[in-house]
């Protein structure tokens, strides 16, 4: 794998509940309403739940993911391709917190950050419907 060993984690408040956050990770659609700059390869379940794989595309760049772990309130998602590591989310009622390892050469903080304040967004303008 070409690129740089990266790690980073970043925790956030977000004004919601456990459950909305739950559903915003692992219920797909959800999840694609806020992860801007990724698109999903067709056949993504509604849910995701251990041993899923299914794809994203960040520009040109595929990033496979494997479900390790999903629970109430954590996912691990295993990562190969454009990031070779592993994403984890841990989250409670009015926060969330995302640690990114891997060999990459896109920058994972920019994005981790990036997503984090897209998935506060989200949250917030659901709350507000």
């Amino acid at each position: 794998m070409l690129g740089t060993f990266q790690h980073t984690q970043l925790r956030i408040e977000i004004e919601a509940s456990a459950n909305a956050i739950h559903d915003s990770l692992l219920r797909t659609e959800q999840l694609g309403k806020w992860l801007i700059g990724q698109r999903f390869a067709p056949g993504i379940p509604d849910e995701l739940t251990p041993g899923v794989d299914f794809t994203t595309w960040t520009g040109a760049i595929a990033i496979y993911h494997r479900v390790d772990v999903a629970k109430s309130n954590c996912l691990r998602l295993l990562l190969s391709g454009g990031i070779d590591g592993f994403h984890e989310w841990y989250w409670g009622d009015g926060w969330v917190q995302s640690r990114v390892e891997g060999i990459s050469l896109l920058p994972l903080n920019l994005g981790q950050t990036f997503s984090l304040l897209s998935l506060r967004q989200f949250l917030v303008n659901s709350t507000k419907s």
